[in-house]
């Protein structure tokens, strides 16, 4: 496995791999890796002879009150854990590296699905991703890019950006990994002391009860929002931000629910904004 720094190392050892008839696959993180990323990078090594893992920090996507200063950064553990998946490209940028010219004058929006739910909550939030997940796509060239279902909007986002613009990218999502009480593995986890991370596992009661309501015939979107509002309720260490259910493919939401839905989460326990999301199909 390589570790390199400049977007100009990273296109010369994907173009080397696609001449050489090497399928390449892409992992875009922001680093402080864990089980959650492993496993896109293992699904990446299954499929692709060739995989690169992106590790930057994205300052566009963090507000101005929220965590950039402190987000976890462990570049030695990520790469021991990247090379154990199969890894054989780690790209570390620096921002001036990604954004040379200091401030930033493009901004990728992705209309409608980035207005709501997160992005409601933090606004500005997702043009920062679609701009610089834009960026790493322009860098890496046409590939298989592996993203979590965890972060079910931003999968959904970079989806359609990918498809609008015409990148040679096929966005593949990967199912969440859960720590053993539900909670999706996230690298904001590390901000929770043992008895906060128990009490987040209230997130993945609440989908479920979501669920097993639409399982038992319940069609009233409201109906479903509140008995997952209930459920988070009943612990007194989470306050929550939303409980919504909408449709899987669009983000909107009706007032019947009908066909493939999702099931939609944040809270905050402790210090730490937690999202989780569950699919669901109202027959």
């Amino acid at each position: 496995m390589e570790l390199v720094h400049t977007v100009e190392e990273v296109r010369a050892r994907h173009e080397a791999a696609r001449a050489a008839g090497r399928k390449v696959g892409l992992v875009p993180t922001m680093g402080y890796l864990h089980d959650g990323h492993r496993s896109l990078m293992v699904a990446a090594a299954a499929e692709c002879a060739f995989v690169t893992v992106t590790i930057f920090v994205n300052p566009l996507q963090f507000g101005p009150n929220e965590d950039l200063d402190a987000y976890p950064r462990d570049l030695e553990g990520d790469l021991a854990l990247a090379e154990g998946a199969g890894v054989s490209l780690v790209f570390a940028p620096s921002v001036q590296e990604m954004y040379p010219d200091g401030e930033v004058l493009t901004s990728v929006r992705v209309r409608g699905l980035a207005d709501q739910l997160e992005g409601a909550s933090r606004p500005g939030h997702f043009d920062g991703v679609a701009t610089v997940v834009s960026k790493l796509f322009s860098i890496a060239g046409p590939c298989r890019a592996y993203f979590g279902e965890k972060d079910y909007q931003q999968l959904q986002i970079v989806t359609r950006m990918a498809r609008d613009l015409s990148m040679p990218v096929e966005v593949v999502p990967c199912a969440t990994v859960r720590e053993p009480n539900g909670l999706a593995r996230s690298s904001r986890n590390a901000y929770l002391s043992d008895g906060q991370r128990e009490a987040a596992g209230v997130l993945k009661r609440a989908l479920d009860a979501g669920v097993a309501a639409i399982e038992a015939g319940e069609r009233r979107t409201d109906a479903v929002e509140r008995r997952m509002a209930e459920v988070v309720a009943t612990e007194d260490q989470a306050a929550l931000d939303y409980a919504r259910v909408v449709d899987a493919a669009t983000l909107e939401t009706r007032d019947v629910l009908n066909g493939t839905v999702r099931l939609l989460i944040a809270a905050r326990v402790g210090p730490a904004r937690l999202i989780d999301n569950v699919g669901a199909v109202a027959r």
